[in-house]
């Protein structure tokens, strides 16, 4: 089993403790984040780690953040962001699993795309026939493809709230129309990419998460992380068919696994299982094997 750090162990001053990350000050403009081991399912962080996810995620992450940034600017500053920790056994923890970034506004939006109908889009449809406020063909299946990706943002809850899906609009009514637009055209672009890569060796991007912040300049800039199996759908290619929910690369496995529970999905969570555990662990090298070769 993973064990999990104390945050006081850190050289740097603890900002924000998230579901996954914690993120760290270390200059006026710089920030450490720390990808943990932690995992949350339905805004809820459960007890249980799962072994070496942080460091796969920080890893796909990085992969990733290489791969665009020649459609947008990301928070990574190149320069090693443990040159400060001095302990041995802190610093051996934090070995691949840390960034060092630039420290940015962050939007108070969650931009996602949709590429596939699953999950709260799937309700959402069969309730209403619409997605955030984007109205979709009638008579869609299950995990289908739909005829283009959508775009459709999200709030951005705290820790043990819910994210709520909003319309384009409100989201205008948020950050303004000019940035709404942009954020909306990248995070469409980066998802159009990514879902043809994965797509090529064997994965199917449903869905996925992007975040964005402001820097000093105001300029747009990619960041938290991206397209990790903590932030988006993964489905095996070859086991995918309309009508059905397919199997999962990602937390989509453990979702499953607590929708069996009688849990009313507020904190909190329960523990995993042995066997979930290790099969979930199992499942995200699986994603950064098939992705990157790693």
């Amino acid at each position: 089993m993973t064990v999990d750090y104390q945050p006081q162990a850190m050289p740097w001053k603890l900002l924000h403790q998230g579901k996954v990350r914690d993120v760290y000050q270390r200059s006026e403009k710089e920030l450490v984040m720390v990808a943990t081991d932690r995992l949350s399912a339905f805004d809820v962080i459960l007890p249980d780690p799962i072994p070496h996810k942080g460091r796969i995620l920080t890893r796909i992450s990085n992969q990733w953040f290489k791969r665009t940034e020649n459609l947008i600017q990301n928070h990574l500053v190149d320069a090693d962001p443990l040159e400060d920790v001095e302990d041995d056994a802190v610093r051996a923890w934090l070995e691949m699993r840390t960034v060092l970034c630039k420290k940015l506004e962050p939007l108070p939006v969650e931009a996602i795309v949709r590429g596939y109908i699953i999950g709260s889009g799937w309700k959402d449809y069969q309730a209403t026939g619409q997605i955030s406020g984007i109205a979709l063909p009638a008579g869609l299946k299950l995990a289908e493809e739909l005829p283009e990706p959508i775009f459709t943002p999200s709030t951005k809850a705290a820790v043990g709230d819910h994210d709520e899906n909003i319309d384009f609009d409100t989201m205008v009514g948020k950050i303004g129309k000019d940035l709404a637009e942009e954020v909306r055209r990248i995070s469409l672009k980066i998802y159009r990419y990514a879902r043809e890569y994965a797509r090529e060796r064997g994965i199917i991007i449903a869905d996925t998460k992007f975040e964005f912040g402001l820097d000093e300049h105001g300029e747009l800039v990619l960041m938290d992380e991206i397209l990790t199996p903590d932030s988006s759908r993964f489905w095996p290619a070859d086991q995918w068919h309309p009508g059905h929910n397919p199997p999962s690369f990602d937390k989509q496995f453990v979702r499953d696994y607590l929708e069996t529970l009688d849990w009313d999905k507020q904190p909190p969570g329960p523990k995993l299982p042995e066997d979930i555990i290790r099969k979930t662990a199992a499942l995200y090298q699986r994603a950064e094997e098939l992705l990157f070769g790693q």
